[in-house]
């Protein structure tokens, strides 16, 4: 999880620590958003990187944008998620 938030510090170019705790409970909601829509969770690739940018959005105050902007991304994760339980037998 502190290599999560150090992720989203280096992209959004924040050095300092005084915003760890609104970081962190940004990226916490942004877990559960990414885990709710596509089943999988931030040790997935994909899903980090949309963990980090619905992160990005919240932080920025444009929340509203995210899923419109991503929606793409998070039925195609979604549809591999689906593809995997299918393949393990489960519907």
């Amino acid at each position: 999880m502190v290599d999560l938030l150090a992720d989203l510090k280096k992209r959004m170019h924040i050095f300092h620590n005084s915003e760890d705790d609104n970081l962190q409970r940004i990226l916490n909601e942004s877990q559960a958003y990414v885990k709710d829509k596509t089943g999988f969770d931030e040790s997935n690739e994909r899903a980090k990187t949309l963990v980090l940018e619905r992160a990005r959005y919240a932080y920025n105050d444009s929340l509203e944008f995210f899923e419109d902007n991503f929606l793409g991304e998070l039925l195609g994760l979604s549809i591999t998620q689906l593809k995997g339980d299918s393949e393990d037998g489960e519907t």
